[in-house]
């Protein structure tokens, strides 16, 4: 097995392994027949991106970007379809899921109808695909200051963390290995947050009062 294979592995791991992470909402949604306390737009968000993904492996017939993409879109859709079940505001879980469905719409058009096909509709959707990673990458930041002011990490998942740090730098080398900027450069931003977020586990996670600091490892 050569690197760029040891890099597809890992990226197919790690990435399916952050992706069952939303397994734990699922069994919570069915445990309390409610979806009162998840959040519904990141289900959304990363079914789009999914997809994105997806189209743009199947253009340039990249295996592991569309093996990996198609688990995602999978388990994205039985979230939503689990959070739809069990939401009780219907109507705004229906105009949030339309919109995506409209934008997916317009975005399939575009990539398949306006712009030519070949080398300007791959780089295109790459370019559209790398900036949707980034700002989801970078979403969580604002989370992060009030982390900082209220020093304290109980609102972190250390485990997703962990998964993403992991994730970010296969994807990041696996896209240096195949030259693939469109998947190199959108990954980079997930090792930097995770970097920052392994420095406030540490930071306040060791002024927690009477909250050793071995427990972190165990959320």
């Amino acid at each position: 097995m050569d690197f760029l294979q040891l890099l597809s592995c890992a990226c197919i791991i790690f990435t399916v392994g952050m992706f069952t992470t939303g397994l734990t909402d699922l069994k919570k949604m069915k445990a309390t027949q409610s979806a009162d306390n998840v959040q519904f737009l990141p289900f959304l968000t990363t079914c789009l991106n999914n997809l994105g993904w997806l189209y743009y492996g199947l253009l340039k017939g990249d295996g592991t970007v569309i093996s990996v993409n198609i688990i995602g879109a999978f388990l994205q859709t039985l979230y939503i379809i689990t959070y739809c079940h069990y939401a009780k505001d219907k109507r705004r879980v229906f105009s949030q899921t339309l919109a995506m469905v409209s934008v997916l719409c317009v975005g399939w058009v575009y990539f398949t109808v306006v712009i030519p096909s070949g080398e300007a509709q791959l780089s295109q959707l790459g370019l559209a695909c790398s900036v949707f990673t980034i700002s989801m990458y970078l979403s969580p930041l604002a989370d992060l200051l009030d982390i900082v002011r209220n020093k304290s990490v109980e609102r972190l998942s250390f485990s997703l963390t962990v998964a993403t740090f992991f994730t970010s730098t296969s994807w990041t080398l696996y896209g240096l290995q195949l030259g693939d900027y469109y998947i190199m450069v959108p990954n980079t931003p997930g090792i930097f947050t995770s970097i920052i977020r392994f420095f406030l586990f540490w930071w306040f996670g060791a002024v927690i009062p009477n909250k050793p600091s071995y427990k972190l490892i165990q959320i």
